[in-house]
């Protein structure tokens, strides 16, 4: 159930507190709730939001300076339709790594709200995993482009990664094959007898030495494109540019031939042809 106003938290977190041992009042000197405890110097704050956003956070920061003792609190909707503030998980690890606590209240039609305290003033930070793989990751990724072709900032568009820039270079080494043993298959037995003429200067997997055969092998088009995983872009096959034809031959799909029309500057730079 959703609330109208933050001032409904106000009540089960005074609630809460107050079975804690707090005397809590309201609105004290810009502070939503203030609590103090027998026995305690530093007072307990807290700052409450109808949902998590940026003010709150910088609300939670400023009040630190008043008290270690802060809490931000906010409604915890059951709806959990990908909302930013459902993120509970990287929300609560990033108050621990402030120094701040969290509460969550969820509101029910027939039964008292459910406070929940996700995280506690001065929690310690979770544990930094080591990120030296996804950084050698980014590292590589950032290498093995050729050139600057997304914009910063883009969503839902086509990204040109490294692995699409390879791609595009296997569908352009194939595109080049096939026009290659087209016409060699177009000269006609005087084309066929120069290809036999060639003796061992033609590459067996040549488009020269296999005119008799439909489709290109991963071998040749490791050679033509430079990409040392040809045959796994092949394989896999993860734009559907290429078919598999015969046992390890392969040719290019109209949506191969319509990829290197729509990036066509970018297989050529690629390929290292302009």
């Amino acid at each position: 159930m959703a609330i109208k106003h933050e001032t409904e938290l106000y009540a089960p977190l005074k609630a809460y507190f107050e079975r804690y041992g707090y005397s809590i009042k309201g609105e004290v000197r810009t502070c939503d709730l203030v609590g103090l405890r027998d026995g305690e110097d530093q007072p307990l704050i807290v700052e409450m939001k109808k949902t998590f956003n940026l003010a709150l956070l910088l609300q939670g920061v400023e009040r630190l300076r008043l008290s270690p003792n802060v809490y931000l609190a906010v409604e915890r909707a059951r709806d959990k339709k990908g909302a930013v503030n459902q993120r509970w998980g990287e929300l609560t690890g990033l108050c621990r790594r402030l120094g701040l606590g969290l509460i969550t209240v969820v509101f029910y039609k027939t039964k008292a709200p459910l406070v929940e305290v996700l995280a506690e003033p001065g929690d310690a930070p979770p544990q930094v995993r080591s990120g030296a793989r996804r950084r050698e990751k980014l590292l590589l990724e950032f290498r093995e482009r050729s050139g600057d072709y997304n914009t910063g900032g883009s969503t839902r568009v086509k990204l040109v990664t490294a692995y699409r820039e390879k791609a595009l270079r296997v569908a352009l080494a194939l595109q080049a094959a096939e026009a290659d043993a087209a016409l060699v298959l177009a000269s006609g037995r005087g084309g066929r007898s120069r290809a036999r003429g060639a003796g061992a200067d033609a590459p067996a997997d040549s488009p020269a030495a296999a005119s008799g055969r439909e489709g290109i092998t991963p071998a040749e088009l490791r050679r033509r494109s430079g990409v040392p995983g040809a045959a796994a872009i092949l394989q896999r096959n993860y734009y559907r540019w290429f078919t598999r034809v015969n046992r390890g031959r392969y040719t290019l799909t109209p949506a191969g031939t319509a990829a290197l029309v729509e990036y066509a500057a970018i297989a050529e730079i690629s390929a290292g042809k302009v």
